[in-house]
This record gives structure tokens, C-alpha cells and sequence, in this order.
């Protein structure tokens, strides 16, 4: 295929691949179109040539004439020109843009193109035997490229632009790059090659021609005299030739500011009025230094630079409105000093050394300050006054004195007062010509230590001008409260204590002030019998220990104890206190600590019950009780017979499962009932008391005689007959019952061990001992130590299991 600018010619062959006519070798001699085959025939190859004529296939964009555009003609070799051949167009446009002449194969298109919408149209091209509708050649595809023409002008689609280049650069700084874009064919012609120009902005700024970077064109802008730019760019294509399309955009450029003119004072001298009333540290005027430049390079920096003005005002800049405050450092007083002469200097804080050479950045100015005279308020001697007087003092007692003047120079009486609306306590008055401060009431040192008033002073011929000063006056202790026994918590005393025992250490506190430190000294109430279970000693060290003075306390027989401590402390005169301590029996462990000790009242305030309520619960669990033992009573005295009906006939086991000490032990288990029961009724004691001969006599080894001996009776033998009897028994139960009789033998070797068979009442024994064995045997050791019968022992052996219990 050959392509050229105006011919594009294409020839394509007729033939028809893969038809072949086999033909005999014997008759068709082989020729360069022919094949010989295996079997001895040759194949022969037919190849019918096919061709195209294309014309140029190109078109131009924006044809605005009045016929469709031609665009080329489509030839084949097989059209004899007679009309039989039917060209056909399909693809991109087909039938719409572009149609074509079904004889004579001209294309034509029928609507203005744009290349910047589409560039090219892909299309297929086939030849048809318009007789037989076959196609007589196989579609061919062909591309239909739209021509450019110079019909976009160039655009700057993000214009207009900002941008900014520091006031006093150099020529040729970089101030912004612009760009322009031609939709047109940049690979053909001049139609998108552009050049940039400036049609406003100069001879400020210049620009590339080919990149389009704008650049400074003169030297030293000042932003001070104009800050603002507005620079027009022009693109034009064609290479800027004539008839070339070109557009435009606008960059506004602002110079930003630099540090480039020094503050000024707009004049060199300043004069300033201050009474001389004016209050330190507050302003009395201000002072201001021009300066062109902006923000930090506009900074300024104020100072006093003589002696004289420093010593006696300070000067600040403020930051917004850039001016320097003067404020007062010390008083002004118009009768020592009426004027003063401040030189102030102004300094930009932020300098460019590169424009130094304008000149120094800082400039001074002279500030003449004139005081003025006004009437002033009295002035007090001293700024605070601190006074002290002794508690209990007598009315009208000198406490102290304040004193002021009139600073100004006709030197006028003082008048002085006490600001009562700030004390409604009228503890004070002072007297309003010499100023000395008297008490009007008895003071308390422990009540209220410190007193505050407000002395005020008032000029005689200026009523209006008053002063104020605070008045401190502290009030000094003197020993008039007796010291008492510090009771924070209660005294308990353990069960278990020994004598020399310290039960608790006590201290003692006085609402008094002592300067070196308080001083106490205890001692027992004198004047009473000397105290048998406690005693005191002094530990000279603002302490007393309670010491036990005998062995053992019981909370049964005494619970709370009372014990007068008389307390002296070391003031003068010394004055003494007598507190009653309430010690507390309470049980304790092996360590000491506390196990319980609540008493009824305390267990009841703890609930919450009050007397009639605890009473009703009471009689609620007597009533109960009564119900209770009544019952019982009924179910025993009632008598169930042997057989409830008729038809309960069964086998039953009786057991009786009642042990006593042995045959030994006739008060436990009184064997003679078996033997004679007759005789049994007469000999039958009560088993928790002990018998009466056994009482009077004590143990039987002291000589008492012990009941009558019947061992020699065989109880083997009676078991045995009374087993015969109820066998031959007719009138017993219909069913078996089993009688169960633990007979043990005879003689036990140790006797018995029941504690109601033991006649003393009193025990020789000594029980000390347990108390070594532990908390848990200290009770026992107390109850068999002291004088108590069984029942008390007993007793109180419940009540620990109680307490036991309850802890």
C-alpha cells in the first residue's frame, strides 16, 4: 500500500483463497500454478485479481459552504462502469456525516466537522453484484481524518492570577509563570504554537516570550508609594504572525513589605500634665513613632534611656496600636519635685541588614512631665500596724497608737476613726485627735485570737480625702482555763488483766496557750479511800498511765468502774482540773485486743428498740414458749394404743438406745428398777441434784456410807426370765417387738465419771495453771478460782458460750 499527501492507492487481487479444481497430470501438463499431489494428480490454483482506487481521504474542519463537502471516490477493478457494482458504506458517520454514491462510489460528507470534537472517523467500504446481491469484494476498514484549521484562540483557563514579589528586589526576580492552551493541532502548522506579550504592566514587569515567566523589569519598587499591580498578558498563536488568534489574562501582582523605613517621631518634643495623686504602676500617658513599613517590620521597641526619667516611670509598647505607655514607678510629690525630663527612644525590633545603608532604624523624642498639686489624703506612718493586748484586760486598756499627717504643705489637722462597717464587734475606739486604740470589751484570747480593723484619717479642712490603714491586733493568752483529760475514746479494761498491768495511757489538753509548751502533772482525787483495783502513775511527759492494781475483773460481777483524775498544769498561777474516767470490763483475746463488749443498752440503742417495743417482743417469746412446753406436755401424757385399727397389723422394733455410766452409776441409770422395782421407787434420786447424804457428808472416801451394795444380785439371770415370760406371753401385742437390754458386765474399774456424783461443794484444787494454757481456758480458770457453786459455774459457762456465739 502506497500512501501519499493527495493518492492513496491500493490494489488488492481477485482471487478467491482456498478454491482449487484437481486436474488429471496425464492431460494438464504442471505449471507454476499447479501442485502435484500423492496420488499423481496436480492441483490446480485459480487467482482472480482485485483492486482499489482511493482518492484523499481527508477533510476539512468548519465548512460552512452551501454543497456537502466531497471527500473521495471508492473504485473496484471489478466495476465495468455498467452499473452492476453497489457500493456500500458503514462505520463511524455512515448514512448521517457521510453518505456515498452507491454507483459511482463518490463520499461526500454532509455536516461541518470539528477536529477539536473528533479528529477521525473509522469507516468500512464493500463492493456488492448489484444483480446478485453477493459481495464481490471483502469489506475494507479506511480512516477519514478531519483537517485542522487555525479556528481556537488560546485560553487561560485559571486566569486572572495573584501573586506578590517582595517591594526593593533586583531586576529579573521571578514574580509568577502563566500558561495558555490552543485546542487547535499542535502537530500541524503554526495553529497552536503560542507567544506571550504584555499589554499593560510595563516597564514594571516583563515576561518570557516562550515560557511566559513575568519577571521585575525596575529596580527599587516601593511599596510605600504604590503596593498594588495590574499586569495584562497577551497569548497569540500562529507564532504571533499576523492573522494569528490570541487572548488575554490579568495578574494582579502586590509587593509585600520589607523592613525598609525607620520609625519617626512625628515632632522632637512632648509635653505631659500628672497630678502628683497618680497611682503607681498605673499609665499617665502616651507617646507614638510613625513607621511605614507593616507587621513585624513596623515593630518598635520604646525606652527611657536617661536616669532621671527611668528612676522614676517605665514606658511599654502595646501591640496593637503600636504606641509606647508611660506608667508612674514611685509617687509623685509636687512639694519635692514639680517636673521631669524623659528621653525616649524609639527602635524597630526587626532589622534587614541589606538596607542598612538607609540609615540607623531608631529615632528619640523629649517628653517634659509637669506635676501638678492637689490636696492628698492624709499619710499614715507606717503601711500596716500589728498590736497586742492581754486577754481579760480591763475595759478601756491602751492598746496602741496609729499616727498620720497631711503631705501637702498647709500641714492640716488629722481626724481619725475606726471603719465600723467592716466589724459590727465594737471590741475597740480610738481616740480621734491623738489616735491611740482602747479596748471596749473583755477580750478572749480562746474565743477570737486575732482582731482586723480599718483605721481611718481624714484631713480637718477636707473631710472627703480619707486613708486607710489595716490594724492587726492579736490577743495574748493568759492561764485562766483548768486543763481537762483528753477522752477520745472509752477506757476498756480486759478480763484477763494482771496487777502493774498498764490499762491505758491518758493525756490532757487546756485551751490555754503556753510559749514553751504545756505542762501537766495527774494525780488520784485525794481525800477518798485509797482506790482497790487501780492506781496512776505521772510518766512526766504530758501523760498519766492506768496501771490494774488486782488480778482479774469480772464483767458479771462488776462491768463499769469509775476513777477521779485530778490534772495541774504549769501556768501561772496553775490551775488544776478533775475529769472521772468510766473503765469498761470487756472480754479480750490472748493479744488484748477487745473481743466483745457491748452491753444490753448499747445492743439495743445499736437496733434501734425502744423500751415498750423490747417489752412487747418479750412477752411475744414468753407467750410462745408456754405454748411450747404445753404441747410438749400433751404429746407425752398422751397414750397411744398398742394397735391403732384392726388392719394395722405389723412388725415393729423397739429400741431403746438410753446408755448410762454403767452399772456403776446407779444415779444415771438406776439399775434396780430391774431388779425390784418396788424397792427402786424408794431409792430413786433426782439426777441433776446431788442427794442429801451426799451433801452432808461430802466424797465417800471422808467416811460417808454409800448406798446399799447389789452387786451380788444376777441381773443375767432376771434379763432372762423376764425374756420367758413375755414369750409365753398371750395377752401381749400380735406383732414382735424387740427389747433391746445393754448389759455391760459387772464391777467398771474406774467408777464413775458423772459430775453430780461429786458431794463437795467446795474444790481444793488450784486452777491456776490454766492460765497458761491460753485465752480460750482464762474463763474456766476464772470461774473455778473464785467461790461460785455448780450452778453459778454452770451458768456462767453458758453465758460464754452465748458471747462466743454472738462474736
Amino acid at each position: 500500500m502506497k500512501l501519499a499527501l493527495i493518492l492513496l492507492n491500493r490494489r488488492l487481487g481477485h482471487e478467491c483463497y482456498g478454491v482449487s479444481h484437481h486436474v488429471p497430470t496425464s492431460k494438464v501438463p504442471i505449471t507454476k500454478n499447479q501442485t502435484k499431489l500423492a496420488n499423481g494428480e496436480t492441483e490446480v490454483h485459480h487467482r482472480p485479481k482485485r483492486g482499489w482506487i482511493w482518492n484523499q481521504f481527508f477533510v476539512l474542519e468548519e465548512h460552512i459552504g452551501p454543497d456537502a463537502q466531497y471527500v473521495g471516490k471508492l473504485h473496484s477493478n471489478s466495476d465495468k462502469g455498467d452499473g452492476s457494482v453497489r457500493y456500500i458504506l458503514s462505520g463511524e458517520g455512515a448514512g448521517s456525516i457521510f453518505i456515498i454514491n452507491e454507483v459511482t462510489g463518490d463520499i461526500h460528507a454532509t455536516e461541518s466537522l470539528d477536529r477539536e470534537r473528533k479528529a477521525h472517523y473509522v469507516l468500512h467500504a464493500q463492493a456488492f453484484d448489484r444483480n446478485t446481491e453477493k459481495p464481490l469484494e471483502p469489506k475494507s476498514e479506511f480512516i477519514i481524518k478531519v483537517q485542522d484549521i487555525n479556528d481556537n484562540a488560546p485560553k487561560f483557563p485559571d486566569g486572572p492570577f495573584v501573586a506578590a514579589v517582595p517591594e526593593m528586589s533586583q531586576v529579573g526576580t521571578s514574580v509568577y509563570q502563566v500558561t495558555a492552551s490552543d485546542a487547535d493541532d499542535p502537530t500541524y502548522g503554526n495553529s497552536a504554537r503560542v507567544v506571550y506579550s504584555i499589554l499593560q504592566g510595563q516597564p514594571y514587569f516583563s515576561i518570557d516570550p516562550k515560557t511566559g515567566v513575568i519577571r521585575t523589569a525596575l529596580a527599587n519598587m516601593d511599596r510605600e508609594a504604590r503596593e498594588h499591580y495590574a499586569v495584562v498578558i497577551q497569548a497569540k498563536d500562529m507564532a504571533g504572525s499576523v492573522g494569528g488568534l490570541s487572548g488575554s489574562t490579568t495578574i494582579n501582582i502586590t509587593l509585600t513589605d520589607v523592613n525598609d523605613n525607620p520609625p519617626k517621631f512625628p515632632q522632637k518634643n512632648y509635653q505631659l500634665y500628672v497630678p502628683e495623686s497618680a497611682q503607681v504602676g498605673k499609665p499617665v500617658g502616651k507617646i507614638k513613632a510613625n513607621d511605614e513599613d507593616l507587621g513585624v517590620n513596623a515593630a518598635i521597641k520604646y525606652s527611657i534611656i536617661n536616669s532621671e526619667g527611668a528612676a522614676m516611670f517605665s514606658i511599654a509598647t502595646d501591640r496593637d496600636t503600636r504606641e509606647g505607655i508611660i506608667s508612674l514607678k514611685k509617687p509623685l510629690n509636687y512639694e519635692r519635685k514639680k517636673t521631669y525630663t524623659l528621653h525616649i527612644e524609639g527602635v524597630n525590633t526587626h532589622v534587614e541588614p541589606r538596607f542598612s545603608y538607609l540609615g540607623p532604624f531608631k529615632d528619640t523624642a523629649t517628653l517634659k512631665i509637669t506635676v501638678g498639686d492637689v490636696d492628698e489624703p492624709p499619710v499614715f506612718s507606717m503601711d500596716y500596724y500589728i498590736m497586742d493586748v492581754y486577754e481579760n484586760a480591763h475595759i478601756g486598756t491602751e492598746v496602741g497608737a496609729v499616727t498620720a499627717r497631711d503631705p501637702d504643705s498647709k500641714n492640716s489637722p488629722v481626724r481619725y476613726f475606726i471603719n465600723l462597717s467592716e466589724h459590727g464587734d465594737k471590741y475597740f475606739n480610738i481616740d480621734m485627735d491623738s489616735g491611740v486604740i482602747k479596748t471596749t470589751q473583755s477580750l478572749d484570747r480562746e474565743d477570737m485570737p486575732w482582731h482586723n480593723i480599718t483605721v481611718m484619717a481624714s484631713e480637718v479642712d477636707n473631710p472627703s480625702l480619707l486613708s486607710h490603714v489595716p490594724v492587726t491586733v492579736q490577743v495574748l493568752d493568759v492561764n485562766d482555763n483548768p486543763p481537762e483529760i483528753k477522752t477520745d475514746e472509752e477506757v476498756v479494761v480486759c478480763e484477763s488483766s494482771r496487777p502493774g498491768q498498764v490499762i491505758q495511757t491518758i493525756a490532757a489538753v487546756d485551751k490555754d496557750d503556753f510559749a514553751n509548751g504545756q505542762r501537766f502533772s495527774f494525780s488520784l482525787l485525794s481525800g477518798i479511800p485509797v482506790n482497790p483495783n487501780f492506781t496512776l502513775k505521772d510518766n512526766e511527759d504530758n501523760t498519766a498511765s492506768i496501771i490494774a492494781r488486782r488480778r482479774r475483773f469480772s464483767r458479771l460481777v462488776q462491768e463499769l468502774y469509775e476513777l477521779p483524775i485530778v490534772v495541774w498544769d504549769g501556768g501561772e498561777p496553775a490551775l488544776s482540773g478533775t475529769s472521772t474516767l468510766t473503765l469498761q470490763v470487756c472480754p479480750c483475746q490472748w493479744n488484748g485486743r477487745v473481743q466483745t463488749c457491748q452491753d444490753e443498752r448499747g445492743l439495743l440503742s445499736s437496733a434501734g428498740l425502744s423500751t415498750g417495743a423490747l417489752i412487747a417482743i418479750l412477752l411475744c417469746i414468753v407467750i410462745l414458749l408456754v405454748i411450747v412446753v404445753l404441747f410438749i406436755t400433751l404429746r407425752r401424757s398422751k397414750k397411744e394404743p398398742l394397735i391403732i385399727s384392726e388392719e394395722d397389723v405389723r412388725e415393729n422394733v423397739v429400741t431403746y438406745d438410753d446408755e448410762g455410766g454403767g452399772e456403776e452409776d446407779t444415779e444415771a441409770f438406776d439399775i434396780i428398777a430391774l431388779r425390784n422395782p418396788a424397792a427402786a421407787e424408794e431409792l430413786k434420786f433426782r439426777r441433776d441434784v446431788r442427794p442429801e447424804s451426799a451433801r452432808q457428808c461430802g466424797r465417800p472416801a471422808r467416811g460417808c456410807h454409800s448406798p446399799p451394795e447389789l452387786d451380788q444380785v444376777n441381773v443375767q439371770k432376771f434379763i432372762k426370765q423376764r425374756l420367758v415370760e413375755a414369750d409365753m406371753d398371750t395377752g401381749g401385742p400380735p406383732y414382735d417387738s424387740l427389747q433391746t437390754y445393754a448389759y455391760e458386765g459387772q464391777g467398771s474399774p474406774t467408777g464413775s465419771i458423772s459430775s453430780l456424783d461429786s458431794p463437795g461443794t467446795h474444790s481444793e484444787q488450784d486452777y491456776n495453771y490454766l492460765d497458761d494454757w491460753g485465752p480460750e481456758f482464762q474463763k474456766l480458770a476464772e470461774l473455778y478460782g473464785e467461790d461460785m457453786d455448780v450452778a453459778e459455774k454452770i451458768f456462767s459457762l453458758v453465758y460464754i458460750f452465748y458471747c462466743s456465739i454472738k462474736s
